[in-house]
């Protein structure tokens, strides 16, 4: 890899908002070492390589310790000091939490939570020892709002939401800066594998394009900002709504967005689906 320019770090980066954070560095002069579970990481190197970008791609699985050791020792071996980082790698989960999968709602924990501070430990020393370096987490406006139907995701986007901030505050002074990014819903796959699709937020048909969420979170991590709501403006503004509102208000806007609704022709029902509702057949029964 090239010696003379920049490094970044970029997680959840085959696709969506980590992809197009990748594709930002790439054009303005940095070379990347770039993350992902999924083989289409592949192809994201190709395209950023195209950029001009000299590209590390590391296949590991963040929900797992090992794969974030995998990640942090990929970054060592460069023998360069990352200069920016990203950790956006995360997933979501819809559904009423007694009728989910207690492993899978584990997972959305160990990759959302445990996955960026274990790598935030990992990379913010050699930030501080350089005196200088930008990290942002990606969190979502789904911090502000408890969640019925996603209660893990929206607990674990608080938790970074807070986490960040209070990093943030530790880390004055020494020339490492930490900014969180709050989208709101965004056009990418998210909502496919969260099992959101037969939802009202699944459905919606005005999401926000992941390359402006991104475009925002390298301005807002160039300047150092603290707290950003990203997306279009109506989107900020329910962000807004969001922290200002009660939780009385807001609690009942979230269920109605993620609360499963009838399927449409030829789809399963979702987990949780609304009480006295129910299919005429039972579902399959879960692992």
């Amino acid at each position: 890899m090239s010696l003379t320019k920049p490094l970044a770090v970029v997680t959840g980066a085959s696709s969506g908002i980590g992809l197009e954070f990748a594709r930002r560095f790439a054009d303005h002069g940095w070379d990347l070492v770039v993350c992902a579970e999924e083989r289409a990481l592949a192809r994201a190197a190709d395209d950023l390589r195209r950029r001009g970008a000299d590209v590390h791609p590391v296949r590991a699985d963040l929900a797992a310790y090992d794969g974030v050791e995998q990640l942090a020792q990929a970054v060592a071996a460069t023998r360069r000091p990352v200069a920016a980082a990203v950790l956006n790698a995360g997933t979501g989960l819809g559904g009423a939490f007694l009728d989910v999968d207690l492993a899978d709602t584990a997972r959305v924990v160990d990759l959302n939570v445990s996955s960026t501070l274990h790598l935030a430990h990992r990379l913010l020393p050699g930030m501080v020892d350089a005196g200088a370096g930008r990290l942002l987490i990606v969190s979502s406006v789904a911090a502000e709002v408890p969640g019925p139907y996603q209660a893990a995701y929206h607990a674990s986007k608080a938790f970074l939401l807070s986490f960040a901030e209070a990093l943030r505050d530790e880390l004055r002074g020494t020339g490492v800066t930490v900014t969180v990014l709050l989208p709101g819903a965004t056009a990418t796959d998210f909502f496919r594998r969260a099992g959101l699709e037969n939802t009202r937020l699944g459905r919606q048909p005005d999401k926000d394009s992941p390359a402006l969420v991104a475009a925002q979170g390298i301005r807002a991590m160039a300047r150092g900002r603290g707290r950003v709501l990203a997306g279009s403006a109506r989107s900020r503004a329910e962000g807004l709504a969001a922290r200002l509102l009660p939780h009385a208000v807001t609690l009942r806007a979230a269920r109605a967005l993620a609360r499963p609704l009838e399927p449409l022709p030829g789809e399963r029902p979702a987990a949780g689906y609304p009480p006295g509702r129910e299919p005429a057949e039972e579902p399959p029964s879960r692992r």
